[in-house]
């Protein structure tokens, strides 16, 4: 090596063209990382080293070539220190594709550790070789004559060692990633190890760098793009999940989401006008540092402001309430704006969508609220009670002792005593106590888990039913509620039959209370349903007559037991004489076409009264009794004798 005094030419097929790519891309992607909208995931901060050793290596490989052929005895060694420093580098970007997947891929500490421990060994092993080779001369060295020997090529081997770490790993746990994320990792290291084979075929280096550039674009691409709308200069919901996943990992980090959510717009589909696109960008950049919009819906936008960045942000959103007005006379559509911190406790972008539809639910148009403690207690409940309903749907238990029943006696006129009840719904929650039906009822209906709840109150129903039969009590009926869209079910019929069979009793001693509903598909179902179900005896009863859609075609048609005229009716009554003669009418017509008519909500003596003479077969309410358990049903039912 003394005797290299001169410079030698040498170029080993080399070509920094390739190089200088990967340079301008990666400042490409430098520049796209500062103006694109993404999570700083810890994922995303593996990525950016990715990119930052790479451009290190593309250096790197330039300034060993660049020595490489003015070689000289005084800058032989740093020839040797910049190929190592290159190689290192490249095999440090595939230690750092390991790292990068241990969180994705959800290994838990243990396996992850292990993974990591492996390739680090890898890396090391590799390096350490290089480094060997070239100081005991088996591996790369430059003799003293100026010839390059590249001895036992430990670059192939540590490279196909660390690829084929990665694809077991990609296919060991391939069910934790979608097909299409997996297939593209998969297929651009196919393609640059084929790049890499190609290239070593002909004696060429030029590309090496660039094809280990080739996955981390796949990643930047299909795992931390989030592109935008062109007009709002919008990201979508998915960005909005990484957002809130990223503040529930990062406990410091605020944000106040201030959501604007137009009816009409979400309704009809409609394009935003170009006014209301002007003005939510102006506000946005203009009023706001740093801020994004995410548009979660067709008719929902939500705006991320950072504290930080805009510590007077109440002023601005306090002036937007003030100006409510003005800002509708621009956009002419009804809107609704919401304002809310972000909350430790919510860590799922869903549950801050829910919380943006409870608060608006009881909000006027073309107003801003500002999320109150207690609005947030509120919702708290009720998101506990869906996880409750939810498990209890999932349980399969139809003595799940969660759910109660309360059943409220009816009076039959005719005989003077009880002998029908209506079976009414509760829940028991170990936090909450009793919950009344207002309250989970439209939350079970929304979340499909009514159906669940209707087959227990049925089934325990039952059971109570057999157990005073047992008894001797004289049980006519008790009804049981169950929603239109319940009816419609093509399983229905096998579950009220199954239900009813397996407990083994009369299928009489049950009636079904449904709506009326003005859907022709829900009629033609329900007419046929209510048919086959009541050739085994069950009754039907017409709930809440009196305070929906009123089709007497369709009402007659229906093969309904018993009319139950609603309390607003029995109200009206007693308002003017008009009033009353009209339901008087009504419900001698449904006695007159052999319906029973059974008035609810009855109150005072006078309300019985009044009931008794418009017509009343039986009568239900406060008067006689609130709801109580079942099981206390026998002190109003009677034995037989």
């Amino acid at each position: 090596m003394n005797g290299v005094s001169h410079a030698i030419t040498y170029y080993h097929n080399f070509t920094p063209v390739g190089d200088v790519l990967v340079l301008g891309v990666c400042l490409v992607i430098i520049v796209l990382m500062q103006v694109a909208y993404i999570v700083r995931s810890k994922t995303f901060r593996t990525f950016q080293m990715m990119i930052f050793v790479l451009m290190l290596a593309a250096a790197s490989d330039m300034g060993y070539h660049i020595l490489l052929n003015k070689m000289t005895e005084v800058n032989v060694i740093f020839t040797y220190i910049t190929r190592n420093l290159y190689h290192f580098l490249l095999f440090f970007d595939l230690f750092l594709y390991v790292v990068y997947a241990v969180e994705p891929l959800k290994l838990g500490s243990k396996s992850a550790k292990k993974y990591i421990i492996i390739s680090a060994s890898l890396l090391a092993v590799v390096t350490l070789y290089e480094i060997a080779g070239t100081m005991f001369g088996f591996g790369f060295h430059i003799s003293e004559k100026g010839a390059v020997n590249e001895g036992i090529n430990i670059f192939s081997v540590g490279y196909v060692a660390f690829v084929g770490l990665i694809f077991f790993l990609l296919f060991r746990y391939r069910d934790r990633v979608a097909k299409q994320i997996l297939f593209g990792i998969i297929g651009t290291f196919s393609v640059s190890f084929l790049i890499l084979s190609v290239q070593g075929l002909h004696g060429q280096t030029s590309f090496t760098v660039a094809a280990f550039l080739f996955p981390a674009i796949t990643l930047f691409y299909l795992i931390h793009s989030n592109p935008y709308d062109l007009e709002l200069g919008a990201v979508g919901e998915g960005a909005f999940d990484d957002l809130i996943k990223y503040l529930s990992n990062h406990k410091d980090e605020k944000r106040v989401f201030v959501s604007l959510y137009m009816r009409d717009l979400e309704t009809t589909g409609k394009r935003y006008p170009a006014g209301i696109v002007d003005m939510i960008r102006s506000f946005a950049y203009s009023c706001f540092k740093g801020t994004t919009i995410f548009q979660l819906s067709n008719g929902r936008l939500v705006l991320a402001i950072s504290p930080k960045k805009n510590p007077d942000y109440e002023k601005v959103l306090l002036q937007i309430d003030a100006d409510i007005d003005r800002y509708y006379s621009t956009i002419e559509y009804d809107c609704k704006i919401v304002c809310l911190e972000t909350r430790q406790e919510i860590t799922k972008h869903n549950d801050y969508i829910r919380l943006l539809k409870f608060v608006e639910k009881t909000m006027p148009d073309n107003s801003v609220r500002f999320v109150s403690d207690k609005e947030l207690d509120e919702f708290r409940e009720m998101n506990y009670i869906l996880v409750q309903l939810n498990e209890i749907a999932r349980s399969e238990d139809l003595d799940d002792p969660r759910v109660e029943v309360f059943t409220q006696p009816v009076l039959n006129i005719l005989t003077g005593k009880y002998d029908t009840a209506e079976a009414l719904m509760r829940l028991s929650l170990p936090k909450t106590g009793r919950v009344m039906p207002y309250k989970f009822i439209p939350l079970a209906e929304e979340n499909g888990f009514i159906h669940k709840l209707s087959l227990i109150i049925l089934h325990k129903t039952c059971l109570a039913i057999k157990n005073m039969l047992d008894e001797g009590y004289y049980v006519q009926r008790i009804s049981v509620n169950f929603a239109v869209k319940e009816v419609r079910d093509p399983n229905f019929i096998i579950d009220i039959n199954k239900v009813i069979d397996d407990v083994g009793i009369p299928h009489e001693k049950i009636a079904i209370e449904i709506t009326e509903s003005q859907n022709e598909q829900d009629f033609n179902k329900v007419k046929d349903t209510i048919d086959m179900l009541r050739e085994s005896g069950i009754r039907f009863y017409l709930d809440d007559f009196g305070t929906g859609y009123s089709n007497f075609e369709r009402i007659l048609e229906l093969p309904f037991d018993i009319i139950k005229f609603d309390r607003s009716l029995v109200i009206a009554s007693g308002e003017d004489k008009k009033s009353e003669k009209m339901i008087t009418y009504l419900a001698r017509m449904f006695s007159a076409m052999d319906y029973s008519v059974l008035y609810e909500g009855v109150e005072t003596d006078e309300d019985e009264e009044k009931c008794k003479k418009m017509s009343a077969n039986y009568l239900q309410g406060f008067k006689y009794s609130k709801p109580v358990p079942i099981d206390e049903l026998v002190y109003w039912f009677e034995k037989t004798a």
